[in-house]
């Protein structure tokens, strides 16, 4: 199996989606991992890759929404992917798929403990972690400081591929840590772990894009998958729309939490992207968007329903 060092681990972030049948090819992928010499690294980028194209001429073909600032928020949007990608690959710590390296070598984590057969332990493992970034995302809208890192993603003012990557360089940060910390209780295999983060990065990108689901395919994927519909959700000015529908892979986890919320009050077309306190702000900009956590204003978030500085009605 290929050694798994900080040069071949790939930032997955919180980028990232394929559609259901994917499963089965990206399986496939970590299977032959047991067999052949692989880089992982260009696995991730070659699905990368070509879902980001994919759903680019999805959104061409099939718009969901008429955009209001269009490729003007690409620059920014990408440049931050690329400052992500550049820091992680600097930093002193190889990522997830590392850590389930030395979990395997040490016998580590929850899976080493029980004689599992590889197959379902790969499955439980890809399941739990999904549960893991629901649980961390639900986690960065209820804490303060971690909302002023995330609310840059929500900040953008239109919704289509590229806000699936617009994350803040410390959020990710904050999440491969987190991520790591979950893959080495679970003691999770290399190849799950794998497996997880190209659905991951796959997904981010499938859910955030701005492309028509027909109304009855999106009703059926819905019912085990975060659909773009379902996630769109999720960012509206609202603010009980914004605290909803916080899963990026399995739709399971906002239907078990109560966190599941089915259509936009305004309706697909009408309704207001971003967040209500910053409609105004230049949320294009990428010094902007690397500058905001350090600003005075962190906007709706739960736990300062009532005693906001902005004194935002409940319903925004």
């Amino acid at each position: 199996m290929t050694c798994i060092t900080k040069r071949n681990i790939a930032p997955a972030g919180e980028t990232a989606a394929l559609c259901p049948y994917s499963y089965f090819l990206l399986s496939q992928y970590a299977c032959l991992l047991h067999d052949a010499e692989m880089d992982e690294s260009s696995i991730r980028a070659s699905v990368f890759f070509a879902v980001f194209a994919m759903m680019v001429v999805a959104e061409g073909l099939a718009p969901r929404r008429r955009l209001r600032f269009g490729y003007r928020r690409w620059p920014a949007n990408l440049l931050i992917v690329l400052i992500n990608s550049l820091l992680v690959r600097l930093l002193p710590v190889a990522g997830a798929g590392a850590v389930a390296q030395w979990a395997e070598l040490h016998h580590f984590g929850l899976f080493h403990l029980m004689a599992w057969p590889p197959a379902i332990a790969l499955v439980c493992a890809v399941v739990l972690l999904d549960l893991a970034i629901y649980a961390q995302h639900r986690l960065f809208h209820a804490v303060p400081v971690l909302w002023r890192l995330h609310q840059v993603h929500h900040a953008d003012r239109d919704i289509d591929v590229t806000t699936g990557l617009r994350f803040h360089p410390f959020e990710i940060l904050l999440s491969m840590l987190i991520k790591m910390a979950v893959v080495a209780l679970l003691g999770a295999s290399v190849p799950a772990v794998l497996l997880f983060e190209v659905i991951l990065n796959g997904m981010a990108m499938f859910n955030h894009a701005n492309f028509r689901l027909p109304v009855r395919a999106d009703a059926v994927v819905r019912r085990l998958f975060v659909t773009p519909d379902m996630h769109r959700v999720h960012h509206s000015v609202i603010r009980r729309e914004t605290n909803s529908n916080y899963g990026f892979n399995l739709s399971l986890w906002d239907r078990l939490f109560a966190t599941y919320h089915a259509q936009p009050e305004a309706g697909h077309d009408a309704m207001t992207i971003g967040l209500a306190h910053l409609q105004s702000a230049p949320t294009h900009s990428l010094t902007y968007m690397l500058c905001l956590p350090f600003s005075g204003e962190i906007g709706q978030y739960p736990s300062l329903r009532g005693k906001s500085r902005l004194r935002e009605r409940d319903d925004v």
